[in-house]
């Protein structure tokens, strides 16, 4: 049987034990390791590869390379590689989902925390050497008894589950697929089951946005629904900006039809200054950064050598992108 060629982007974030472990696992086919900014050499390489291992998103040399069959892209959100012409194409596209995903769930409950404290006025105030209490802090409220709603169930959708399950907060989740309850959910709500968002809107006092941005959920938290939310609710973003209307966000924020929001992502990023968002009450912001796991690249290897062995093998493929991932709009 005649050797592949694997596509190599010299860019990933690899030791040099990791290195070597990724070259035995594609042995024996062969392993090219190509500079992704040298377009003579991609375009030489890409000439008869198979298959590329990438450390970010796939672009039109990829998608046009005659011989290519399979991309992995080295990064959890994989919306800029699903387009059109990919499906088209029939090409295999598969990313390193969930090597971040208890960091991430970390994060949404750190904005949790921070927003239900009310931290950052006791922030300003500690900077300003005050010591006060006042009569806004009798409707401070834990993160015990709440009910947290999960906006996609992939990898950090399960971990924060399992983190909000340890604060016994009620856990409602939402997905596509009607696959077997995770740990730490008390109710699933499942659009294959013809069941929408509306009543984990209904009743949420913290919605958790930890879905993929695409053709079907872009906007999909607009002005109707943060209308059937609580105004004592908040919205936690750590998608991607396009999953919300901000515009509606912005307003009922300002007209006090939302308690909070902390966004991880925005739309567009960076945020420029002069942008309403910097300035909208009760908003905490980080710039599309969150902690790395001590593990993170470990992670990422093995998802990688993992479906290099599924593929060769004519296997379901980790964190493969569907159709209904497409993305059309930019």
């Amino acid at each position: 049987m005649a050797k592949r060629m694997f596509f190599v982007a010299s860019d990933l974030p690899f030791e040099a034990d990791q290195w070597r472990r990724l070259e035995e696992a594609i042995a024996p086919d062969h392993m090219r390791v190509v500079d992704p900014r040298d377009n003579d050499a991609v375009s030489s390489a890409l000439a008869g590869a198979e298959a590329a291992i990438l450390a970010g998103d796939l672009d039109q040399r990829f998608i046009a390379a005659p011989a290519l069959k399979w991309v992995h892209c080295n990064h959890a959100g994989l919306t800029r590689s699903a387009r059109p012409e990919v499906f088209e194409r029939g090409l295999i596209v598969t990313g390193s989902a969930g090597r971040s995903g208890a960091a991430l769930a970390e994060h949404v409950m750190m904005f949790s925390l921070l927003l239900c404290s009310r931290y950052p006025d006791f922030y300003e105030a500690q900077k300003r050497q005050e010591w006060r209490r006042t009569a806004e802090m009798a409707n401070l409220r834990a993160l015990y008894g709440r009910t947290i709603g999960i906006l996609g169930m992939g990898h950090t959708g399960k971990e924060l589950a399992k983190r909000a399950q340890a604060f016994e907060m009620t856990v409602l989740g939402y997905r596509r697929r009607d696959q077997p309850l995770p740990d730490g959910v008390d109710r699933m709500y499942c659009s294959d089951r013809g069941e929408g968002i509306d009543e984990i809107l209904e009743q949420a006092d913290i919605l958790a946005l930890v879905l993929n941005l695409s053709d079907a959920t872009h906007h999909l938290i607009g002005a109707a629904q943060i209308a059937r939310m609580k105004p004592s609710a908040l919205i936690v973003n750590l998608s991607r900006g396009g999953v919300i209307d901000q515009d509606a966000l912005i307003a009922a924020l300002k007209e006090g039809r939302l308690a909070g929001a902390g966004l991880d992502v925005t739309d567009p990023e960076p945020l420029p200054a002069g942008h309403p968002l910097w300035d909208t009450p009760n908003v905490l912001l980080t710039p599309h950064f969150t902690a790395a796991l001590p593990d993170k690249t470990e992670r990422s290897l093995a998802t990688i050598i993992e479906n290099i062995r599924r593929y060769r093998d004519g296997q379901e493929m980790l964190n493969r992108l569907r159709e209904e991932d497409l993305w059309s709009k930019s």
